[in-house]
């Protein structure tokens, strides 16, 4: 049975997702330039920057100076990536960015080594001390994610078991310091997702806890991050994580095409085509995905912003 939502929420994450992974160094102006462009898109989420180390991932040495660079759009939410405590204080010292609270575990502990160099229990252990310091700042904390949930390039495939105890630990750390959680985004790390690994795991997933709601981080390395999220449409999933053009990828995955999230305008396409809202003016999105072509310098993979939208075939075939 088919539970479709009638809107879908799109969290951007092209300007941090895409600028993390880029070879050359990207002019701090052009990064503005990009995030400044999807503010005039209708989207309600853009993540800019991530607040990481330098050494470990370039492209984001400037996120301070970029953060203090873009023009802010009223109704847009501006946010950022953290990965610690550290993180989190920079973040907070920028006095710019809507710092929301969110919990992160990893089911692959492989992936999490390299990732962030901590064990699975070290990890749990740097949830504690991540929950002092936002409730230590007044942010707010509903939200949580599980990387690698659906397979690891270092360690196979995830049992469901595995993401379904992560689950629960995430439920005990919020119960633990009076939180609640409300939601959980199941991240599809380095794409081993497929339609019915979606379905299984979220089927699973909202079996045994039927009041929460689930969100899908999903990469397209090997085409099917619209696939992907169609099967978690149907399965009632209405939040999804995407970037523009098909920006992106992991820099730790060890992937040969480590193509971005699903793509924003490709999403947004296939979602007003099933007349699902998402606030979104497509043409404007068409053209960022333009310029973010033009920003990185090479091809990007969304397939939208070459073949565009129907709506000025559909104009014309009136005539």
């Amino acid at each position: 049975m088919s539970h479709m939502p009638k809107f879908v929420q799109l969290n951007e994450e092209g300007p941090r997702e895409g600028f993390q992974i880029e070879k050359g160094p990207i002019p701090t102006e052009r990064k503005v330039e990009l995030i400044d462009a999807l503010s005039e898109t209708g989207l309600s989420q853009i993540q800019v920057v991530s607040f990481v180390n330098p050494a470990r991932v370039p492209g984001m040495a400037d996120a301070g100076e970029v953060v203090q660079r873009f023009k802010r759009k009223p109704g847009i939410r501006y946010t950022g990536l953290w990965l610690n405590s550290k993180g989190l204080e920079r973040a907070l010292a920028t006095g710019v960015l809507d710092i929301k609270g969110s919990l992160s575990l990893t089911a692959s502990a492989k992936f999490l080594a390299r990732n962030q160099q901590r064990s699975m229990e070290e990890n749990v252990a740097a949830q504690h001390d991540l929950i002092r310091l936002y409730k230590q700042h007044n942010v707010p904390i509903e939200r949580a994610s599980i990387m690698a949930a659906f397979g690891c390039n270092f360690e196979g495939d995830i049992p469901h078991e595995r993401v379904l105890g992560l689950i629960r630990t995430i439920f005990d750390l919020a119960e633990e310091h009076g939180l609640t959680i409300k939601l959980v985004s199941l991240a599809d790390t380095m794409a081993w997702a497929t339609p019915l690994s979606i379905k299984r795991l979220v089927g699973a997933a909202r079996e045994k806890y039927p009041e929460l709601r689930l969100a899908l981080h999903l990469h397209d390395t090997r085409g099917l991050g619209c696939a992907n999220a169609y099967a978690g449409l149907e399965m009632g999933v209405d939040e999804f994580d995407s970037t523009v053009a098909g920006l992106g990828g992991c820099p730790f995955a060890a992937h040969k095409g480590a193509a971005g999230n699903v793509c924003t305008e490709d999403l947004v396409f296939m979602l007003q085509e099933m007349g699902i809202e998402t606030g979104v003016n497509l043409e404007r999105l068409i053209e960022v995905a333009q310029l973010a072509e033009d920003i990185v310098g090479h091809p990007l993979p969304g397939s939208v912003k070459m073949g565009g939208s129907l709506k000025p075939l559909r104009a014309a075939a009136m005539h």
